[in-house]
């Protein structure tokens, strides 16, 4: 399978190019694009997943058609067949890795939901013995789960990485009832999300959610349980007190932290094995999710 790693929809007007997703400005709707583009800390790498964008694609249809009772979405549709006629010559860029969504004015937050620790929030915890500004219980391990779900939100730093905030900073940042709202809306679908996860043998560890208003109502945007934007471990294999194998790009950050490299762009390229591994990784965890 060749890897896609830009599109090129000739007179269509370009949103925004992001680190994997190619947007672009239909009128009164957008073209979201999952390429084969794969980043790690904060860095687009020169080599891309071939069939990564799919994965994620079809993933995000899954989750958003599922949810839809839970809260409305921006998806309108993934099917290519019902795309308008302006898209038809490009079939082969857009088929099974793109989605016509409604447009949003989006929070400027990540809503992010932690059920067990890992990542920044481990980092955080042990550096504070906190988690987005919550008293903790001491001596948790890597990869314990929580005693219950941790909202914990991010917003972009001006270097570029995400920075975890508190609640109380999101108040100020978005007001009260807005914020109350963002978190309750992320915890069911993260319990939610959980639980249909675990029926497949799989634990969400992590996720995060971007949400944004359409007409007035809060809507969920961007994508939804991915392996970009969550972390899962194979159920049968946890055990706290160590890092998890994950279905996502471990194997390529792993690879990276063995470099001389200074984490700044131009990332180094990434071996066959490398690449191989991740995108078995990123097709076996949609496999079981999808049943």
């Amino acid at each position: 399978m060749n890897e896609l790693l830009k599109t090129e929809l000739g007179q269509l007007r370009l949103h925004s190019r992001g680190k994997v997703r190619d947007i672009y400005d239909l009128g009164d709707t957008l073209l979201l694009i999952s390429t084969d583009r794969i980043s790690a800390f904060d860095c687009v790498l020169p080599n891309g997943i071939p069939g990564k964008g799919m994965v994620l694609n079809q993933l995000s249809e899954f989750w958003f058609l599922s949810s839809r009772d839970r809260i409305p979405n921006h998806l309108r549709t993934a099917d290519f067949d019902d795309y308008p006629p302006s898209l038809r010559p490009f079939r082969d860029q857009l088929r099974y890795r793109s989605m016509i969504v409604e447009k949003a004015d989006m929070v400027p937050v990540e809503c992010v939901v932690r059920g067990y620790l890992a990542g920044s929030g481990l980092r955080e915890y042990r550096q504070t013995g906190r988690l987005a500004g919550l008293s903790m219980p001491e001596g948790l391990a890597e990869s314990a789960q929580l005693p219950e779900p941790v909202f914990h939100p991010a917003v972009k730093a001006q270097t570029g990485h995400d920075e975890n905030i508190s609640f109380a900073d999101l108040e100020n940042r978005v007001g009260k009832d807005l914020a109350g709202r963002l978190r309750a809306a992320s915890l069911d679908l993260y319990q939610w999300g959980a639980g249909k996860a675990a029926q497949a043998g799989v634990i969400l560890a992590d996720t995060k959610f971007e949400f944004g208003f359409r007409n007035g109502d809060l809507i969920l945007a961007d994508e939804l349980f991915t392996p970009d934007s969550s972390r899962f471990w194979k159920q049968a294999e946890y055990q706290a007190g160590r890092p998890q194998e994950a279905f996502d790009k471990q194997f390529v950050r792993d690879y990276l932290e063995t470099l001389d490299w200074n984490k700044q762009t131009p990332g180094p390229g990434i071996p066959e094995q490398v690449i191989r591994a991740t995108s078995e990784k990123y097709r076996e965890v949609c496999q079981r999710l999808m049943g």
